[in-house]
C-alpha cells in the first residue's frame, strides 16, 4: 500500500497509518510465535543455503573427475589409434612387397619356359 492508499488515523494523540496499526496488533497477537517462526524460516533457509553450496562443490569435483577421466580416455584412444595405423602401413608394405614377389617370380618362370623352348 502506499501512503495515499494508507486509512490516517489520530491514537492518543499520535497519526498512525492502518498498516502500522495492524503490525501493532498482529505482534500483540502472535508476536512470539511469528518470531520463532521467522527464526525457524532463517534457520531452514541457511541449512538449505549450506547444503546447495556442499552439492555445487560435489558437482564440480564431479565435473573435474569426468574431465581429466575423458582427457585419459581421449589420450589413450589417440594412441590405440596410432598403433592401429603403424599395423597397417606395415601390412600394407608387405602386402606390396609380396606382391612384388609375384611379379618377379611370374617373370622369372617366363625366362625359364622361354629358355625351356629354345632347348
Amino acid at each position: 500500500m502506499t501512503k495515499s492508499d494508507q486509512n490516517v488515523f489520530k491514537l492518543n494523540g499520535k497519526v498512525e497509518t492502518t498498516t502500522s496499526k495492524i503490525e501493532i496488533i498482529k505482534n500483540l497477537i502472535f508476536g512470539e510465535t511469528i518470531e520463532n517462526y521467522d527464526s525457524e524460516f532463517e534457520s531452514v533457509k541457511r541449512d538449505i543455503l549450506d547444503k546447495k553450496k556442499v552439492l555445487e562443490d560435489l558437482v564440480e569435483q564431479v565435473r573435474g573427475d569426468l574431465n581429466v577421466a575423458i582427457d585419459n580416455i581421449s589420450t589413450d584412444v589417440n594412441i590405440r589409434i596410432t598403433e592401429v595405423e603403424k599395423n597397417l602401413e606395415s601390412r600394407i608394405e608387405n602386402l606390396e612387397d609380396d606382391a612384388v614377389n609375384k611379379k618377379r617370380l611370374s617373370k622369372l618362370l617366363i625366362e625359364l619356359g622361354e629358355k625351356i623352348a629354345k632347348k
